[in-house]
């Protein structure tokens, strides 16, 4: 009769030490159907932001017009007729470098003009978009001093056009404008020229585009 009840004990005892190791507890299945647990964080959505990332760039494509209040592209001379296309963009990728981009069509055929980009908005009079963008401003103006009326320190995007009246001109300089000083986009009647008492001068303003940057 004893023997019969330390089986019966031993025989509980087992079940019982079965049942505590075998199946697992509600905690232990939460970590198992959890897969954020066991992941990166960053492996759930977008990695953050980091000082290298590219940051937004302007740009505008637009028709040259007579001014008005609104207009993107205004038009002074008809040597930039009304009706002609113009598409400006600025871009940087994270680093000190600003690489500006003028493209043109419809403008008068094989002639050179000249382009710069200017500190203030168009306005209805051509001296309205105010002097060149300078990193380092020249203390005296307008600046002809080749210290600082030159394509490192400003932003000269001079081209000539095809057969067609198009043109495509690029310019990098290694900064970026400082926010709200560089305003729009000039074009002149020739080259930028570049001795002393005439550097950065290139004839008439004869048309601007608005690019705040």
């Amino acid at each position: 009769m004893r023997t019969n009840r330390a089986v019966t004990a031993l025989s509980l005892s087992a079940l019982l030490l079965a049942g505590c190791g075998g199946a697992p507890t509600p905690m232990e299945e939460e970590q198992e159907e959890s897969p954020e647990m066991q992941e990166d964080p960053f492996q759930q959505g977008d990695e953050p932001a980091t000082a290298d990332s590219p940051t937004a760039s302007p740009e505008v494509s637009a028709t040259f017009q007579p001014y008005e209040e609104g207009v993107t592209a205004v038009t002074y001379d008809e040597a930039v007729p009304e009706g002609a296309q113009v598409d400006v963009s600025v871009s940087n990728e994270g680093d000190d470098s600003t690489t500006f981009r003028l493209q043109v069509s419809g403008l008068e055929p094989d002639r050179e003009y000249g382009a710069h980009v200017h500190t203030e908005p168009c306005g209805e009079q051509p001296d309205d978009s105010g002097p060149h963008y300078q990193d380092e401003v020249d203390p005296e103006q307008p600046s002809t001093n080749p210290e600082y009326a030159n394509p490192d320190n400003e932003v000269w995007l001079d081209f000539t056009t095809d057969a067609e009246g198009n043109a495509t001109s690029d310019a990098t300089v290694n900064w970026e404008p400082r926010s709200d000083e560089a305003n729009s986009v000039v074009i002149h009647t020739e080259h930028t020229m570049t001795e002393p008492g005439m550097a950065g001068q290139a004839g008439d303003r004869l048309a601007c585009v608005n690019l705040p940057m």
